[in-house]
């Protein structure tokens, strides 16, 4: 198990990280400024387009995509270090080099189940950076950290699907350059439990498609929003389906794995640039005449961090790891259990790093404020934590079943 970079990961890491000091880190000021002068907190900045055109002349283009047809082909172990650098700067870096959820698992799963028709309308303008995209899958009615719940019908008529229902937390949805749906919904309702979903792909202007409203995260609007979405007769064609009818929980975990490792590694962006900031307070003020840095106290939240960070990304490389070599289903502990350990790591870093800012950590001078929401949020995107170590656990007894021939 060799988790030191190849020469590739090496060339793209120095390529990223010149990329974000000379271009990302200087612009979030100016990001920042044409965002309050917009007014609107769903605005497109122009500086996040010039990122993007930069960002394609270098080469630092759908880095996620494993399908060289689409990308550079990289692996997850070779990815992983080049979206922790664009967690560093997680409201820019990553839509500037179109690496950005959730249009990174919608790409994957238009490529890999998405038909000729699919691909040409929607998944060359994504590839492109041309669109965005939103994943409707989680209801408000029913507890969608078990998807076998969701209600929104997909009920056959003719040549068409008509769609019912409601959705929220459908992230990007508000999103300026927000153009398509992916949405999950029943279409078998009495038939077996995993196989009574399907996943449509559905133009947000579908007539009877209703945003309602933009869900805030702890008061903030992100800018990609996150809708509650009412679907209304809708109606879709046939050919709107992916794979087929009933494969939709398929789909959602071919999706879910890679989508919650790339989470993971811009979390640990997000801890070390937390870090950063954390020791360059402690270092600029005093108190009681000495440095806060000097404290005894804050040197073991500074080493505790430098440790924590580094425990996790070595778990999130060896994840990262099996699921190039032995696949996803294999990874599935390792996955489930990063997707536990990053936020929760990151967590613990960004709230030593406010204490130590004192009341200028909690204002919106700072961005730590706001990467503490998106990071617990983090401990509910794409499974609660409850739900990974549970199944975490099941697959603990069934190993020591199958060992001690004991039941459970």
């Amino acid at each position: 198990m060799d988790f030191a970079p190849d020469a590739t990961t090496k060339d793209y890491l120095k390529r990223v990280n010149a990329f974000m000091d000379e271009r990302v880190y200087p612009a979030e000021a100016t990001y920042e400024e044409q965002m309050a002068k917009s007014g609107n907190p769903h605005f497109q900045p122009p500086i996040l387009e010039e990122l993007k055109a930069d960002a394609r002349e270098r080469g630092l283009w759908n880095l996620f995509h494993p399908h060289k047809e689409w990308g550079p082909g990289l692996t997850n172990l070779q990815y992983a270090p080049l979206a922790e650098v664009m967690g560093r700067s997680i409201h820019i870096a990553p839509e500037a080099m179109n690496c950005s959820a959730p249009d990174t698992g919608n790409m994957e799963v238009l490529t890999l189940f998405g038909t000729d028709e699919h691909k040409e309308k929607w998944l060359k303008p994504l590839l492109a950076g041309e669109i965005r995209s939103a994943f409707a899958m989680t209801e408000p009615a029913v507890a969608s950290s078990d998807a076998r719940n969701i209600e929104l019908r997909m009920e056959s008529d003719g040549d068409e699907y008509v769609l019912n229902g409601r959705k929220w937390w459908t992230s990007n949805a508000l999103h300026q350059n927000c153009k398509v749906l992916i949405v999950m919904g029943k279409t078998d309702p009495d038939g077996p439990p995993h196989r009574q979903q399907s996943m449509m792909v559905v133009p947000l202007d579908t007539p009877g498609v209703t945003v309602l409203r933009n869900l805030p995260v702890f008061g903030y609007a992100d800018r990609e929003g996150h809708g509650e979405v009412v679907f209304e007769d809708v109606r879709v064609p046939k050919s709107a389906l992916l794979a087929g009818e009933g494969d939709g929980f398929m789909i959602a975990q071919s999706r879910l794995g890679p989508g919650r490792i790339h989470h993971c590694m811009r979390a640990i962006g997000v801890a070390e640039r937390a870090l950063d900031l954390m020791i360059d307070r402690a270092a600029s003020r005093t108190t009681f005449g000495q440095p806060i840095a000097s404290r005894g106290n804050i040197q073991d939240w500074i080493a505790e961090a430098r440790i924590e960070i580094e425990q996790l990304r070595l778990l999130t490389l060896k994840a990262a790891w099996m699921m190039d070599t032995v696949g996803n289903k294999v990874a599935r502990t390792e996955i489930a259990a990063i997707k536990v350990a990053a936020p929760t790591m990151a967590l613990k870093i960004i709230d030593r790093a406010i204490q130590v800012h004192g009341g200028a950590g909690v204002s919106n001078d700072f961005p730590l404020a706001q990467m503490y929401a998106g990071m617990r949020t983090l401990r509910l995107a794409d499974g609660p934590d409850e739900v990974h170590k549970m199944t975490i656990a099941r697959w603990e007894l069934q190993r020591r079943a199958e060992k001690t021939g004991a039941t459970r």
